[in-house]
């Protein structure tokens, strides 16, 4: 694939995002356009290598055939690698902006060179079937009959959704929030995702027929509230795509209070405000002149620092209870396994050009949450622990913050909207279902996505919807051609 001699005539060369102090100032998308030649070039570099790891198990989870589209994007066959691209992947759009980039992890290039820009390639293909307009509506030309109702819209609830309305069945989507899009809208920031690309999306597959209901709580009390009795009665299969919501706390001393809040509820707040409002509204929880720690890494808590740098906060700190990675692999870490190595995400980016310093640090733990007499926030406690999270005697310090943001996990997803569905749950709290069966101990529900896995990357959500269409249709037929 690609160029016979480009893995040893040309380097890896990534799009580069726009700079930290321009981007800051907006929730604009940070990247910039793609460059055709610059992606050609590292579409050349993708090695005929026999076995594609990339688009393996430890590859890519939707098997992306990554060293086709590459080819293609090398000849400069744009609209035959979009083609190629959708048959497996969803949401390349999201993917390609978003994904931690597993493929390129385990890409064979990887194991002396850096790896071909894989996930580059991907964001520009998706986004130039968007732009020349070869993302159709894909309708069906029969009906089957069935019905089923998916409750979550995030990008297993969808991605189940296109696949099931694609072989002709009739698909409800119930989300909670006043928008579609699960996780994609409301728990990815604007300047990484811009809700319009979901929009687009959605304006498609509305097109081949899928019904949505927002400000649809199936399960709850409230004036949203969706009947699941109704729902299980009305259709044929109930598929659960939930997502994982029930944030992981920190339950220190002093933890009630003003000036502590969980990260989804900063990131919600923000990109809600700013889609009704421009945050002329001000509902939102503002970080603007504040001190703010970030607990907690990983995409959500890089998320809260680039999201709070907008607001203009006064100072930026991001605990971490890790050790800092090592700048290569490690020996229990090798090819092709995603490599855990140090890493500078958008955020801390733009906190060292703001500050001066990555803002992150590590092997550190929350002790006590620091009040004033009037109960306002005024900072934390921490102590540093060892590799085996043990703390180190003597080495309590105090922070100065007025708001602290949470943004270490999920523990699985809230139940209320299947009380009464006889759903069993696994040992971590989630929906008991075998992975690729994903049927629950209720032979009508089915599940799918972090609620069923725990916590995890929106391409294994894909995977899962995916994997769950296929089997719905094949318990509801008797046979199936989704794949």
């Amino acid at each position: 694939m690609g160029k016979t001699t480009g893995f040893k005539e040309f380097s890896r060369a990534v799009e580069p995002y726009r700079p930290a102090k321009e981007r800051i100032l907006d929730f604009k998308e940070i990247y910039t356009d793609h460059d055709d030649e610059k992606l050609a070039v590292q579409g050349a570099r993708c090695m005929d290598c026999g076995v594609p790891f990339c688009q393996s198990g430890e590859g890519c989870p939707v098997y992306n055939l990554i060293p086709e589209w590459n080819d293609l994007v090398y000849q400069n066959k744009w609209e035959e690698a979009f083609d190629k691209l959708m048959l497996t992947n969803n949401f390349p759009e999201v993917t390609g902006r978003v994904c931690p980039a597993v493929c390129e992890g385990a890409c064979v290039l990887g194991i002396t060179e850096s790896p071909v820009a894989i996930k580059n390639l991907e964001f520009a293909i998706a986004d130039k079937g968007f732009q020349n307009g070869w993302l159709k509506p894909q309708i069906p030309t029969n009906r089957t009959g069935k019905t089923i109702a998916i409750v979550g819209s995030g990008p297993a609830g969808l991605s189940a959704a296109q696949q099931l309305n694609s072989v002709g069945h009739t698909v409800k989507v119930y989300e909670r929030a006043d928008r579609i899009g699960g996780l994609m809208m409301y728990g990815i920031p604007n300047m990484k995702l811009d809700k319009s690309i979901i929009d687009q999306r959605l304006e498609v597959m509305e097109a081949e027929g899928i019904q949505f209901f927002s400000n649809a709580d199936v399960g709850g009390q409230g004036e949203n509230s969706v009947s699941m009795k109704e729902l299980d009665q009305s259709n044929d299969i109930i598929l659960l795509t939930t997502g994982a919501t029930k944030p992981r706390d920190l339950p220190i001393p002093n933890r009630e209070g003003v000036g502590v809040h969980f990260a989804m509820d900063f990131l919600r707040a923000n990109t809600k405000s700013l889609l009704d409002s421009d945050h002329d509204d001000g509902k939102y929880i503002s970080a603007k002149g504040k001190k703010v720690i970030v607990i907690g890494g990983g995409d959500t808590g890089t998320d809260c620092i680039g999201t709070s740098l907008r607001h203009e906060c006064q100072s930026l700190i991001n605990f971490e209870i890790m050790p800092e990675p090592p700048k290569e692999r490690s020996e229990n870490n090798p090819w092709p396994l995603f490599p855990r190595v140090y890493k500078v995400d958008y955020g801390h980016e733009e906190s060292k050009e703001i500050y001066g310093d990555d803002p992150r640090v590590y092997s550190i733990s929350g002790k006590e949450f620091l009040r004033n007499e009037d109960g306002t926030l005024r900072g934390i406690r921490t102590v540093e622990v060892d590799t085996n999270f043990k703390e180190v005697p003597g080495s309590e310090q105090e922070w100065e913050a007025d708001l602290i943001l949470l943004a270490m996990g999920f523990l699985g997803p809230e139940h209320y909207a299947v009380d009464k569905l006889e759903v069993e749950l696994d040992e971590r709290s989630n929906y008991k279902a075998e992975h690729n069966i994903h049927q629950t101990s209720n032979p009508k529900v089915f599940a799918a996505g972090d609620c069923r896995r725990g916590q995890s990357l929106v391409v294994w959500a894909i995977n899962e919807g995916r994997a769950a269409a296929r089997e719905i249709d094949l318990s509801l037929m008797g046979e199936t051609t989704l794949k």
